[in-house]
């Protein structure tokens, strides 16, 4: 358990550092993390809801802040090109970020176009049936998106890393709640840039 609690404090140390420069981009997470609570709360209740508000909210505010505001380029602080992290991203990467989301806004299309999608999904006759329709497909898609990465983790690390990368996607909205609760404050005071002396030691 030792070992399982230090190598989750790396991942999200290292999550941290090279990728939550921009306050713009830790607000946004924090609007990310409280929304996914309230869904992870639905989830018990009204899972399709639920899922809407993890996609539509809390994934789509959390991308933006990852694709149009944070530094793209050289990261000089951990001496790091955006290359490098794309390779050593533990979890998914810009491209795989892609990939999953093309997956996301298309499959409302797809639905739409063949209701019940196979007979995966309830068979949709109305506006709000076909908006809960797509909510299950949004929730066997995170679900789906989530054992897929976190198996292809085993294949290629071990484990251990899977588990840990799990952990960290399902306990992220806590945790970005303590790590980011001051950003919008320091956003409106200036402050777009986190102190690069944050990312110098852990």
């Amino acid at each position: 358990m030792k070992e399982f609690l230090s190598a989750l404090r790396v991942q999200r140390w290292d999550d941290h550092r090279y990728y939550h420069h921009c306050r713009i981009n830790q607000s946004l997470h924090l609007l990310s993390a409280m929304a996914f609570i309230l869904a992870y709360v639905m989830l018990f209740t009204d899972p399709a809801l639920a899922a809407l508000i993890a996609w539509m909210v809390s994934m789509t505010s959390r991308q933006a802040g990852h694709f149009f505001f944070e530094p793209l380029g050289y990261d000089r602080v951990n001496q790091a090109s955006n290359e490098f992290k794309e390779d050593i991203k533990v979890g998914y990467n810009l491209r795989r970020k892609v990939v999953l989301l093309s997956v996301w806004a298309l499959l409302p299309l797809a639905i739409y176009m063949n209701p019940g999608l196979f007979d995966l999904l309830p068979v949709h006759e109305t506006p709000s049936e076909f908006v809960y329709s797509v909510g299950y497909a949004w929730l066997y898609l995170g679900a789906s998106a989530l054992i897929f990465r976190t198996v292809h983790l085993f294949i290629l690390h071990d484990v251990r890393t899977g588990l840990v990368w799990m952990t960290k996607i399902l306990t992220d909205p806590f945790h970005d709640i303590y790590l980011y609760h001051k950003a919008p404050w320091q956003l409106l005071r200036g402050h777009r840039f986190e102190d690069p002396d944050l990312h110098t030691s852990r």
